[in-house]
């Protein structure tokens, strides 16, 4: 059971870090100093709880608190050697843990263990952030706050920044807390509530101070070609722009994308300092480690066609690329670690909006989040001085910082589909529910479509928050209803790397009883439907210059004749067809077609339940909750065909491991003589 300093520490962190007034995500963390047993001598001892490395505030729970010996974190004092050795501080602090388990030691934790008061806060505010990146900062800082709040230059995170810290605490009794020159936030006291209090009457005085002084228009005058686009026409733009703006990002490593145009946004996209202050940079650590140091910006007017929008990013993709090179030359020692790409994580969009990415959705969402925060400082700053981030090489130094390359070596390997996004249409039950459900376990980002949009949500429901999926209303019938499909991919991830066409139905009638209604519905949804979904998912993948996948769900009955199914077995003919046409074509966009033939797969099936499975029993002359029992006795194997049996064949098909397979359909079957491949 946590103890009180545990619990009040906890119950803190979660109330600041869920407020992105206090700090951003994962940015920031808390401490408390408290007493406790050691299980090893029986003596009581005083130990330090801190937040750990790359944890949330938000969300922080006990395991996610690093837990120290306070005295040894103390004692390094003495074996302190210097700035230029401060890396190995932080492997020191593994020689001060108490306990078992819990977090690793973040690089803040000597600033917490060092400041000689019970409880300690570190954020990332906006407000704060705008004063510690003015040009003018401290005094600005002294003019807001006197002497309860003070100010301290940039230093890289770190052994000597604790010590700096801890030293202004000690001489400045009165001091509640110090703002980081170029970065945050740090403030003390003796419980955890004052504490908290500090913290949020610092920030919400910084929010008050600029708001008072600062000028109007910050950002300068508004561009009329730079004007955004109406909300409908805007945001069609930018899935339109989505695809290509994702290949471009996505040239080193494949990149997850997320849009976003809300006014803050818009507003300094459209405004006359745009190229200025971007160019410039964000200062705090946590800002640029996710958004690069800069974002790749477009000067294209917002009436441009797509088209040109498109070609000048691709122009402005080779400067940026020359320019993060050039910086990584001229900064990079020897023993730096290899550049880890070129590509931009931000790209803004003048009318339009902006572009984040990441290596999954969460990690694009929250970058772009950042670049909200980055524009919140800039124009804090310029409404009361000139924005001043911290120098380029000292971005460099944090960006390429031996310890962050750890913690990105710590990082668990990804799975085989992150970073990829699919589209499963007739996703809210049965095969395509299994499929979904099985391409995000295996770490795609999934969008879950079927007509009935109460299952495909409730699909989506189980499988995650919208970081992982989204559902979606499509009749694959409709063209348009397709063409809004991709486009909620586009904006919701990105862009289309891997496409599932599964919507189906079947009526089972003999030839002389099928009108040619039944016919229309049938080639309507599957062969018309797959076309659609084929075309349109095919020019993002175009787009992107990324490769993809395309897997048709067909079925035995492409190839097996059978009693009483001419427009069921012939529409699944034309999908069948339809895969080696497209493996054809498609191939030298590195576009892979592949399909799979199920057979008898009863359970959970939407068209087995509508009416289908009835028929085809009465067919075979069985009963029909013994449908699926039938079609497995007729089998080589002997064993019921299930919706995960056909999700398994579907990932195979889109995994590495057949990289080189295209125009390939496999039969999910349990072995059906008659159905087999010739």
């Amino acid at each position: 059971m946590a103890s009180q300093t545990v619990r009040e520490l906890l119950d803190r962190s979660n109330r600041l870090g869920s407020n992105p007034k206090f700090t951003n995500y994962a940015g920031g963390n808390t401490s408390a100093k408290g007493n406790t047993e050691d299980p090893s001598t029986g003596k009581n001892v005083e130990v330090l709880y801190v937040k750990g490395s790359g944890g949330d505030l938000g969300t922080l729970k006990e395991p996610g608190l690093a837990c120290l010996y306070l005295d040894r974190i103390r004692a390094l004092v003495d074996v302190y050697r210097g700035v230029e050795h401060e890396d190995e501080m932080v492997s020191l602090f593994d020689f001060c843990t108490f306990g078992h388990g819990g977090a690793a030691p973040s690089i803040d934790t000597a600033m917490h263990g060092l400041v000689d008061v019970a409880h300690v806060d570190h954020l990332h505010p906006d407000s704060i952030i705008a004063l510690a990146t003015a040009a003018d900062g401290p005094a600005l800082t002294r003019e807001c706050f006197g002497e309860e709040i003070l100010w301290v230059d940039w230093r890289r995170p770190g052994f000597q920044l604790g010590l700096d810290i801890s030293k202004l605490a000690k001489e400045n009794p009165n001091a509640k807390g110090v703002v980081l020159g170029g970065h945050g936030l740090t403030t003390w006291a003796d419980t955890s509530a004052e504490c908290e209090k500090r913290s949020i009457d610092a920030i919400e005085k910084a929010e008050k101070f600029l708001a008072s002084k600062g000028k109007k228009e910050p950002f300068g005058s508004r561009v009329k070609e730079w004007a955004p686009l109406p909300p409908e026409e805007r945001r069609t733009r930018a899935a339109l722009l989505a695809p290509a703006l994702r290949g471009i990002a996505s040239m080193d490593s494949p990149m997850v994308g997320s849009f976003s145009d809300t006014d803050v946004v818009l507003d300094f996209i459209s405004r006359s300092e745009l190229p200025r202050l971007a160019a410039l940079g964000t200062s705090c650590p946590d800002h640029f480690l996710r958004t690069k140091i800069s974002p790749m910006v477009l000067d294209t007017p917002s009436d441009a066609t797509v088209e040109d929008v498109i070609a000048r990013a691709h122009e402005l993709h080779l400067k940026y690329r020359e320019t993060y090179a050039a910086y990584y030359k001229k900064y990079a020692k020897p023993d730096s670690p290899a550049m880890r790409g070129a590509d931009p994580l931000i790209i803004l969009v003048p009318g339009v909006g902006m572009f984040s990415y990441g290596k999954d959705k969460q990690t694009s969402r929250v970058a772009g989040e950042f670049y909200i925060n980055a524009i919140n400082v800039m124009h804090g700053a310029e409404s009361v001085s000139t924005y001043a981030p911290i120098p380029e090489s000292e971005k460099f130094n944090i960006e390429y910082w031996e310890l962050e390359e750890a913690k990105l070596r710590r990082m668990p390997k990804p799975k085989p589909l992150a970073g990829r996004i699919a589209i499963v249409t007739g996703g809210g039950s049965g095969i395509g529910k299994a499929t979904a459900i099985r391409l995000s376990t295996e770490g795609a980002c999934v969008v879950v479509a079927d007509r009935d949009l109460e299952a495909a949500t409730a699909v989506a429901n189980e499988i995650g928050n919208t970081d992982k999926t989204i559902s979606f209303k499509v009749d694959v019938t409709d063209e348009a209803a397709i063409i809004a499909t991709v486009h909620a991919a586009a904006l919701a991830f990105g862009g289309v790397d891997l496409v599932v066409n599964n919507a189906g139905l079947s009526l089972s009638k003999a030839l002389v009883d099928t009108t040619t209604a039944d016919w229309d519905l049938q080639h309507d949804v599957m062969a018309r439907g797959s076309f659609l979904m084929s075309r349109e998912s095919a020019k993002v993948m175009i787009a992107q210059k990324m490769g993809g996948d395309i897997v048709y769900v067909s079925s035995k009955n492409s190839i097996f004749a059978g009693p009483n199914n001419i427009a069921y077995g012939a529409t699944k003919a034309d999908q069948a067809h339809q895969v080696r046409l497209l493996a054809a074509e498609l191939g030298t966009y590195q576009i892979r077609v592949n399909g799979v033939n199920p057979d008898g797969v009863v359970r959970g099936s939407g068209i087995f339940s509508s009416g289908w499975g009835a028929n085809r029993a009465a067919v075979y002359g069985v009963e029909e909750e013994k449908l699926g029992e039938y079609y497995a006795q007729r089998s080589i194997l002997k064993r019921e065909v299930l919706p995960e049996h056909i999700a398994a064949a579907v990932f195979v098909l889109c995994s590495s491991d057949l990289a080189l397979t295209t125009g390939l359909h496999i039969p999910v079957d349990s072995g059906v003589a008659a159905a087999f491949m010739r």
